[in-house]
């Protein structure tokens, strides 16, 4: 009996020292002030292995990503939507979706149903740092319920401030932070492409329309893979003069083609 007491004592002795697992829930903070979920939803946006970049000019906006690498599956169109990150949530807003595809298409579909609505009850565009905010908001309740998961994207918003007419770029990340930009950039290797455009940008952040797509074309070419095939990518843009979100595929490459241009086509 008393060698069973014992053994029971030293089970109970090593749960108690066990350290608490604090990443289990959504709800609860580690000593050191961090939800571990939401840490893992803002890492895991880097596990779809695509960079995105966005800058803002003088009087448009352009964002540019990767395409979802071409699946397994030879069968599968990958010109399907399903492969897109990048959603026109009204005729002047846009929106990219860096990270998991699903939760993109989720949350694009949510900001169309958010900006109908808006418009239908003000009479006027939903402004893009509303949307923004909107969307911050879905993204921060989803950290205070057990029930649910943060989001694992980080959306991207740009269009036309109507009032204001200037063009305007905002992110939000899975913990609903949401932020303004001159430029910026999602994704497995956002840092490199930062530091780029910081230098890049230093002293001239009133870029022309051509400039502004130069700019953002020459971020995610520094931190591209070398490949003679090139690469897939989606491009956005919107202007003040023409504030319509506009969308098109392209294929660059690290070092481009001479006479290439990713502005074919586009700006005319």
């Amino acid at each position: 009996m008393s060698g069973r007491v014992g053994e029971s004592s030293s089970r109970r002795r090593r749960t108690a020292a066990k350290p608490p697992r604090y990443d289990r829930s959504i709800t609860v903070f580690s000593p050191e002030g961090r939800v571990f979920q939401v840490d893992y939803a803002r890492n895991s946006v880097k596990l779809e292995g695509i960079t995105s970049v966005a800058v803002r000019g003088a009087d448009s906006v352009c964002v540019i990503t990767q395409r979802t690498k071409a699946p397994a599956d030879p069968l599968l169109d990958t010109a399907d939507p399903a492969f897109m990150h990048l959603f026109q949530i009204t005729e002047r807003l846009g929106m990219l979706a860096t990270g998991m595809p699903a939760d993109g298409r989720a949350l694009a579909q949510q900001a169309r149903n958010e900006a109908a609505g808006f418009r239908h009850k003000w009479g006027y565009e939903m402004p893009p740092k509303m949307l923004a905010q909107w969307l911050g908001d879905r993204a921060q309740v989803r950290t205070q319920h057990a029930g649910m998961r943060p989001y694992r994207v980080v959306a991207t918003v740009v269009g036309i401030d109507e009032e204001k007419g200037t063009p305007e770029l905002f992110t939000c990340d899975p913990a609903g932070q949401v932020l303004g930009h001159k430029a910026t950039s999602v994704g497995l290797k956002d840092q490199e492409a930062i530091e780029f455009l910081e230098e890049a940008m230093a002293g001239n952040s009133s870029l022309s329309f051509q400039e502004t797509m130069e700019m953002a074309v020459s971020a995610l070419r520094h931190v591209l893979e070398d490949n003679s095939q090139g690469h897939d990518i989606e491009v956005g843009v919107v202007r003040k003069n023409y504030p319509i979100f506009r969308t098109v595929l392209r294929r660059i490459y690290k070092n481009p083609l001479a006479g290439q241009s990713i502005l074919d086509g586009e700006g005319q």
